[in-house]
């Protein structure tokens, strides 16, 4: 960007730029150890199968490339599917532009939709959360979460979960029912209100941690059910998770240059911070920065990273 072009020689850039690449592989890194104990957990469960051999990745530099770019070569990649319905896996660490990947290819693909694991979470753990209360009312004492995750009652939960062309417009969507629990709903409708409430999000961390697998299985088979109904599905996620997802279509995107992406997280900040700055100014409206101030107060803005 023209941000990063015109720090590209300022030290105190270069060493904030190195500082947080290291910071954010290290963050991809403790993500990646703590889905790899999930998915072992979840292949110890006999939930996942040991034997996996997910077909291969096709690499792609996105290094001076732009969205569209990376987009129309994964949509010539993926040929006669992308009109037949397939499943699309997007990998990478964090900032070599996945989620912009994914937005072009929606807007290239008028078929595509995203998928996102995290509704199939909170269902799950809107169940044990409602299962917690259930048995506190029984036991008459406090339950916690924790007591709602043993191996029968996670099998239990799933087979509430189900999906399918359940939507009133005869769309796809993911059912919630448990006469038991008292629960009946459709995602769709609730993904914004119930599953966002206080006694999923509270809980939700737990629920995810040790119920890898189970999402990964469920996902697994609504995915394909959507392939085969033409539907194109853009999933982004780790190769840890993904790997369970069977499709041929499979890309990582990666920067030949780490630092670029240090490079790109010190230059939005810096920009954030000195746009704030300059805006507050009186008579900004009238008198518009010019670039020389505009470059220079970024400049100025790279000592919160010294902070």
């Amino acid at each position: 960007s023209a941000i990063i072009a015109a720090l590209d020689g300022d030290e105190d850039f270069l060493i904030a730029s190195e500082a947080q690449a290291k910071a954010i592989r290290t963050r991809d890194e403790e993500d990646d150890e703590k889905l790899a104990k999930g998915i072992k957990a979840a292949i110890a469960k006999k939930v996942l199968p040991a034997d996996l051999k997910p077909e291969p990745y096709k690499e792609i530099d996105v290094l001076g490339k732009t969205p569209d770019q990376v987009a129309q070569a994964i949509i010539k990649d993926v040929g006669e599917a992308a009109n037949t319905g397939c499943v699309i896996v997007m990998c990478g660490l964090s900032g070599t532009g996945k989620g912009t990947t994914v937005a072009r290819l929606k807007q290239l693909l008028p078929n595509a939709q995203t998928w996102s694991n995290g509704n199939i979470f909170r269902s799950l753990t809107l169940l044990c959360a409602r299962w917690c209360a259930k048995e506190a009312e029984n036991w008459n004492r406090p339950v916690s979460i924790q007591e709602a995750l043993t191996p029968e009652n996670l099998s239990s939960f799933m087979k509430c979960l189900s999906f399918g062309k359940f939507a009133a417009d005869g769309g796809f969507d993911t059912r919630i029912h448990s006469e038991d629990l008292g629960v009946d709903e459709l995602v769709g409708n609730v993904q914004n209100t119930l599953l966002k409430g206080r006694e999923v999000g509270s809980n939700i961390p737990t629920v995810a941690e040790q119920t890898q697998g189970e999402v990964i299985a469920f996902v697994s088979g609504a995915l394909k059910q959507l392939a085969d109904a033409g539907k194109i599905v853009l999933l982004e996620g780790r190769a840890q998770t993904v790997d369970f997802v069977r499709t041929p279509y499979r890309y990582t995107l990666t920067l030949s240059d780490p630092v670029l992406v240090g490079k790109r997280r010190v230059a939005q900040v810096a920009a954030a911070a000195a746009l704030k700055k300059l805006s507050a100014k009186e008579g900004v409206a009238e008198n518009p920065p010019t670039a020389e101030e505009i470059t220079a107060e970024v400049r100025s803005a790279l000592q919160i990273f010294k902070e």
